[in-house]
């Protein structure tokens, strides 16, 4: 049986998302994580017990002990997996900044998913407004 691996679920139908994602996945570790698009995998968000509009509201990663990390929380646990970031994630644990940049990183998912889905490209057909 294969060891539970740390799961990050992203946008890919969002630019800014695919293209932070994508360099991401161009990193030496990137193959120890599971990399999943909740606008294209909607069997693993069920796996997951993750609905897609809350996917869509907030950067999600499950960890391999299954617990749920979100907002800047969850790039902090998907840093700590990446060579290249671990020293930040570390760094930004130790000064405390995690509550912090959560908080302009929970302004800014709104805005996004308001901008997102006030447009033709929202996959869930929600609208914001």
């Amino acid at each position: 049986m294969e060891a539970a691996r740390p799961t990050v679920f992203y946008d890919g139908q969002c630019p800014l998302c695919s293209r932070e994602i994508n360099h991401y996945r161009r990193l030496r570790g990137a193959d120890r994580l599971v990399w999943v698009d909740i606008t294209r995998d909607d069997e693993m968000l069920r796996t997951h017990g993750l609905q897609k509009e809350t996917a869509m509201a907030s950067f999600h990663v499950r960890d391999a002990a299954g617990n749920w990390h979100t907002g800047a929380r969850a790039f902090i646990e998907l840093w700590c997996h990446l060579p290249g970031y671990h020293w930040l994630s570390s760094s930004l644990r130790a000064l405390r900044l995690v509550p912090a940049l959560d908080w302009a990183y929970n302004r800014f998912a709104r805005w996004r998913l308001q901008r997102r889905c006030n447009s033709a490209s929202c996959s869930t057909g929600m609208r914001t407004r």
